[in-house]
């Protein structure tokens, strides 16, 4: 979080699950640790430098809708993370659109099937001001 805001990415409106919003991140490269995975795709998409804090919340989801292949199978381990320090100004490079919302502005948004627990989470742990 910055100063009490998190950062969301809107997909784009000609991909998988157009228009939704998620948590920037993605897949793992083979023999990959998620902490890993998760730098590479900030400077990847946002072109920003992360250091890690800490683990929040991990799930497995299953994204029935976007099966492919023979087993269809869209199952995924998700790992979510909160974020101790960046370099860099974020610059969207993979979305429809970046911003910086709270947590609490996440509940109203059209958020990613798979993203909903990791808000719930986040909207329980912040402190009112």
């Amino acid at each position: 979080m910055n100063s009490g805001h998190v950062l969301v990415c809107q997909r784009k409106r000609n991909g998988s699950f157009p228009l939704k919003w998620e948590f920037p991140g993605g897949k793992l490269e083979n023999g990959e640790a998620a902490e890993a995975a998760l730098v590479r795709e900030l400077r990847e998409e946002l072109g920003i430098d992360a250091v890690v804090e800490r683990e929040f919340h991990n799930q497995e989801w299953n994204y029935r809708d976007n099966a492919v292949g023979p087993a269809k199978d869209a199952t995924y381990r998700v790992f979510y993370f909160l974020i101790r320090s960046f370099t860099g100004e974020p610059v969207n490079h993979a979305f429809e659109q970046i911003k910086w919302v709270t947590p609490k502005e996440l509940e109203t948004m059209d958020i990613l099937a798979g993203n909903r627990e990791a808000v719930k989470i986040l909207v329980a742990n912040v402190k009112e001001e």
